[in-house]
């Protein structure tokens, strides 16, 4: 974790803050290695500790051993004020996009005379190192495992909850800790739902069935998404099917360090534009992923930061026809230098399904 302090010492000295203070999960798991539901750290000056109560603090003393560990009484901004005025610290930066209001006030009333300076730390996630991209490996592989399992399951007459609840199942039996986020099983009609969670509707012949989901090991996330059709294609679903897939790879190679998340989304956003179904992909090309499953760098119409070699993206052009149905292909990517590498092994070619 040395070096991750360091990047977020660096940071405070380029915004000429004296320290920062952390307390959304994520980012205490990425800069300490504490897995616990709570506590808060304070990283200034040569300084490093972590505030957590009792039922944590063997926990964080095995898992945080750059910290010093400091348990909280009732009140743990008590005990962060407390902490900072011991370090001297006049200009502390906060988590903007996650502390609250009233979490902000409380802090005000016991770090009188610290200015408290708004900001962001997520960007300093956005490059993996060796440990994250082997993890985020292991949980592509369990999804693919995954939908490898329920191309033989899947069958006319279950519901989408049914295929969902397998799919889970399949991936906790495999290794992840939980489901990436809720699984997304939209069939027929439905699958013009970007994000059309599983419901009870029946699963029929003919239908388009869009699956959407990933599994967390050891914190991070995978996401994939494949459409497939029970029975046959007739000739607009393979036109449709063809026109995404043909979206998705071309987003895909254009993906590679230099470019910024908005030109990668434009290369791919143009083959629907002029295929004549611009107006059915409302949403961006793809987003970040790691601790959490929608994060920076963002591949969409907005996005402006430059891609670099071991970001994690994904890369997810859709279709979506109101009352008649819709497809969308994903895959989870890491850019290198000469590109990007494709972790998802899962075939991209129309699947379809015979029972």
């Amino acid at each position: 974790m040395n070096n991750r302090i360091e990047r977020l010492r660096e940071l405070c000295k380029n915004k000429d803050l004296d320290g920062f203070i952390i307390s959304k999960p994520e980012n205490r798991l990425y800069f300490s290695g504490f897995s616990g539901s709570s506590g808060l750290l304070l990283v200034a000056g040569n300084e490093a500790k972590l505030l957590t109560d009792f039922r944590y603090v063997t926990q964080a003393q095995s898992q945080a051993p750059d910290y010093e560990i400091i348990r909280h009484g009732a009140n743990i901004f008590k005990t962060l004020g407390q902490a900072a005025h011991d370090l001297g610290s006049k200009k502390l930066g906060f988590e903007m996009d996650f502390v609250t209001w009233a979490d902000y006030q409380s802090m005000q009333g016991e770090l009188s005379g610290i200015e408290l300076v708004p900001h962001k730390v997520d960007g300093l996630r956005m490059l993996k190192d060796e440990t994250e991209l082997a993890a985020l490996r292991k949980a592509v592989f369990i999804a693919d495992q995954a939908f490898s399992h329920i191309l033989t399951y899947i069958s006319p007459g279950m519901s989408e909850r049914d295929v969902a609840l397998e799919l889970e199942y399949t991936m906790r039996r495999l290794g992840a800790e939980k489901s990436a986020f809720d699984i997304i099983v939209a069939s027929g009609v439905r699958s013009s739902l970007p994000h059309g969670i599983a419901s009870e509707k029946i699963i029929e012949q003919g239908d388009f069935v869009t699956m959407d989901f990933g599994a967390v090991y050891n914190g991070y996330h995978s996401d994939i998404t494949r459409t497939i059709i029970m029975g046959q294609a007739n000739d607009k679903q393979r036109q449709i099917y063809d026109v995404v897939l043909q979206a998705q790879l071309a987003g895909v190679k254009a993906i590679q360090p230099g470019k910024t998340g908005k030109q990668v989304d434009e290369v791919s956003r143009n083959v629907i534009t002029l295929a004549g179904y611009g107006n059915c992909f409302g949403h961006g090309l793809g987003h970040g992923v790691g601790l959490v499953i929608h994060e920076e760098p963002r591949l969409s119409p907005g996005g402006d930061t430059m891609l670099e070699a071991a970001m994690t993206v994904t890369v997810e052009p859709g279709i979506y026809i109101p009352e008649w149905g819709g497809v969308r292909i994903e895959d989870t990517v890491v850019v290198v230098s000469t590109g990007c590498e494709i972790l998802t092994a899962s075939s991209k070619q129309l699947i379809q399904v015979e029972r």
